[in-house]
């Protein structure tokens, strides 16, 4: 088994369900006693968030290369950073180190193609859902079509992630609202939805949709245990 590297804290409440689900697949697969090797680096969201609102990309990259580099210092063999907004600088951190970095957009594509899929609806932050890091890579690697809701829609889709779901506030008006999101993306022709933010899973399971949901945290954290078992 290759130890995992984890860059977490973004939030930490999504943190808590790659370290829970990681060492949960690691004991199905291997039985017994048996649970995951991982090294963790959490950020203080404070501060990332902080970076993000005010559009100080650099810096946040810097920082992201930093905690990637310490991971590896510290005996991480892969990265995975534990976020999909902050996959923005995932070839620069990439480039900083000298171990292969799991992509969440890589993880949740290949599910999405082994499905038959076609045109899939993006839930996430603002930066995710609007900027091409994440849904032009779906677009580009895997001939995915990526639709992504209204203005109304997503305003209050990051809304919910910034003001809740990162301080682990689970509402459920919070829950008909992206319901409402994700029926109006169906509407319009996606034939399944990611969760692409790491926290929306906390809010939304399979029953809550009327479409098959892709939620990332889950299969990120699947493709970490692949990659660490194999020989």
């Amino acid at each position: 088994m290759k130890t995992i590297g984890l860059i977490g804290g973004m939030s930490w409440e999504s943190s808590i369900e790659y370290y829970r689900i990681i060492n949960q697949e690691a004991k199905k697969r291997l039985g017994g006693l048996h649970s995951a090797e991982c090294i963790m680096f959490s950020f203080d969201f404070a501060e990332i968030e902080g970076l993000q609102m005010v559009g100080d990309w650099e810096t946040a990259t810097q920082r992201m290369i930093q905690a990637a580099q310490q991971v590896e210092r510290g005996g991480g063999e892969c990265i995975v950073i534990c976020t999909n907004t902050m996959h923005k600088m995932a070839d620069a951190v990439q480039n900083a180190i000298d171990i292969p970095l799991i992509h969440i957009a890589d993880a949740t594509a290949e599910v999405i193609q082994s499905k038959k899929i076609e045109t899939i609806g993006l839930l996430g932050t603002r930066f995710t859902m609007e900027e091409d890091f994440y849904k032009g890579r779906m677009i580009d690697n895997f001939g995915l079509n990526v639709l992504i809701p209204d203005s109304d829609g997503r305003d209050a889709v990051h809304r919910i992630i910034y003001d809740e779901l990162v301080v682990g506030d689970i509402k459920e008006e919070s829950r008909e609202r992206y319901q409402a999101v994700i029926e109006a993306l169906q509407a319009d022709g996606a034939e399944g939805v990611i969760l692409g933010c790491t926290e929306i899973g906390l809010l939304i399971k399979p029953e809550h949709s009327v479409m098959p949901v892709f939620d990332t945290t889950y299969l990120h954290a699947l493709a970490a245990v692949d990659w660490a078992l194999r020989d």
